[in-house]
C-alpha cells in the first residue's frame, strides 16, 4: 500500500540542496546578514514576478498585514476603532492582524462553493465606520477580485490583500498582490513559496507606502539610530531571502504541478459523501496551497484514510469567531456557512514532490470509503 505523506519538505528540498549551500557560503563571505544585497535581489524580484512596483521583506506573513495596518494609521488613513471587513472563513492571523492594531474586524460569510468571501455580503457588513476590506485568497485561489476591487472603490475603502497562501495565482494576466492598495504574502515553509524558517512581504505600488514599511520593519528608523516612526524589529532574513531567491524561479512549475494533481483529484474522486472544491473561473486563478474536501463525517473519512497511510489535516478546526481569544468580541456573530464548513472539511495531500501514483492512492483510499450508517 502506498503511503502518502501530506506534504513532504525534506523531499521537495533535495533538488535545491547545491544551491542552498552555494547561497549559504556566499552570504557568510559577504558577512552581511540583516538588510543586505539578498533581501534587496529578493524584493526586486518578487515585485517584478507578482507585477507590482515594490516589495518589502518582513518576518512573517502576520507581520507582513499588521505593518500594512500600521502604516495606513501612520498615513491617518484609518483610526483607532476603526472597521475592517474580513473573511470569517480565515485563518485567525487575517483577524489578528486587525485586533493588534486596534482596529475591530468584522466577519462576512464566504461562498460555500469557492470558501472565499462573498462580495455579495459586503454591503451589508458595512457601516459608516467601515474604513477597510482585507481579502483573503484561501487555500490558493483567488477571490472575485472584479467584484471586490469595484465596490472597495465605490465606498472609498482600502483593500489588503491576505495572500499568504496563494504565490502565482492570477485573474487574466494579473497576479494575487498587485489588486490592492497592499498585499500581504507569508513565506512559512508549507506555504506554495516557502521559507527554511519564517518570513513574509508585502506588495504594493504606493512609493510612499513602501518608504514607510521599510522604516517600520526597522525600529521605525530610514537612517541609523533616527528613529521617525514607533516601529518593530521585523525583518526578512538575509539567508532566507537567498533561499527564496533560488525557489521563486521554480514557482510557476511547482504551481503546475499542483494544478496536475488537483485536476487528477477533480476528475477521478467521486464519492456521494465527499464535497470536491469548486473553481470559481479560470483554472490559473488557482494554486492549490491545499486541496480541501467537506465530507458530513470528515472523522470517518480521515480516519480510513489514515488507515490507508495516507496522511489528511484539517483546515481549520475552529472558525475564528469560535476562539477564546474572541469571546465577546466575535463570539456573538451567527455565521452559519463558516461554522458548517469548520465542520466539514479536510485537506488531501498535494504538493510539488507528490506523484501520480501517490495521487491515485489518494484517490482509491476516498473511493473506497465506506459511510456506515447509523
Amino acid at each position: 500500500m502506498t503511503a502518502v505523506t501530506f506534504l513532504d519538505l525534506a523531499e521537495f528540498h533535495r533538488q535545491f540542496l547545491d544551491e542552498f549551500g552555494a547561497a549559504v557560503a556566499t552570504v557568510i563571505r559577504r558577512g552581511r546578514f540583516v538588510l543586505g544585497q539578498e533581501v534587496e535581489a529578493f524584493e526586486s524580484e518578487f515585485a517584478a514576478y507578482t507585477g507590482t512596483r515594490y516589495a518589502v521583506g518582513v518576518a512573517s506573513g502576520l507581520d507582513a498585514l499588521i505593518l500594512t495596518l500600521r502604516a495606513w494609521k501612520e498615513q491617518g488613513r484609518l483610526a483607532p476603532g476603526d472597521r475592517v471587513l474580513v473573511p470569517a472563513n480565515t485563518f485567525i492571523a487575517t483577524i489578528l492582524a486587525v485586533t493588534e492594531c486596534g482596529l475591530v474586524p468584522v466577519p462576512v460569510e464566504p461562498d460555500p462553493e469557492t470558501y472565499n468571501l462573498d462580495p455579495r455580503r459586503l454591503v451589508s457588513a458595512m457601516d459608516s465606520r467601515t474604513k477597510a476590506v482585507i481579502i483573503v485568497h484561501l487555500y490558493g485561489q483567488a477571490a472575485d477580485m472584479k467584484a471586490i476591487c469595484q465596490f472597495c472603490l465605490e465606498h472609498d475603502l482600502l483593500l489588503l490583500e491576505d495572500a499568504a497562501q496563494a504565490h502565482g495565482a492570477q485573474i487574466g494576466l494579473t497576479r494575487v498582490g498587485a489588486f490592492g492598495a497592499a498585499a500581504g504574502f507569508s513565506f512559512y515553509p508549507g506555504k506554495n513559496l516557502g521559507a527554511l524558517g519564517d518570513g513574509g512581504a508585502i506588495t504594493t505600488n504606493d512609493p510612499d507606502l513602501c518608504r514607510l514599511l521599510k522604516s517600520l520593519r526597522n525600529y521605525g528608523s530610514q537612517k541609523k539610530y533616527h528613529n521617525d516612526h514607533i516601529g518593530l524589529n521585523s525583518r526578512l532574513d538575509e539567508l532566507q531571502a537567498a533561499f527564496l531567491r533560488i525557489k521563486l524561479r521554480q514557482l510557476d512549475a511547482h504551481n503546475e504541478h499542483r494544478r496536475r494533481i488537483a485536476r487528477l483529484y477533480r476528475r477521478n474522486i467521486q464519492h456521494s459523501e465527499v464535497q470536491l472544491p469548486t473553481l470559481r473561473g479560470e483554472e490559473s486563478e488557482h494554486v492549490w496551497h491545499l486541496f480541501v474536501v467537506q465530507s458530513p463525517d470528515r472523522a470517518g473519512l480521515a480516519d480510513h484514510l489514515a488507515q490507508r497511510n495516507v496522511e489528511t489535516l484539517i483546515h481549520y478546526p475552529i472558525a475564528p469567531h469560535k476562539q477564546d481569544c474572541f469571546r465577546g468580541l466575535l463570539s456573538d456573530y451567527k455565521l452559519d456557512i463558516t461554522e458548517r464548513i469548520h465542520q466539514r472539511v479536510l485537506s488531501l495531500p498535494i504538493g510539488p514532490t507528490l506523484s501520480e501514483k501517490q495521487a491515485e492512492a489518494v484517490i482509491d483510499g476516498v473511493n473506497s470509503w465506506r459511510v456506515i450508517q447509523n
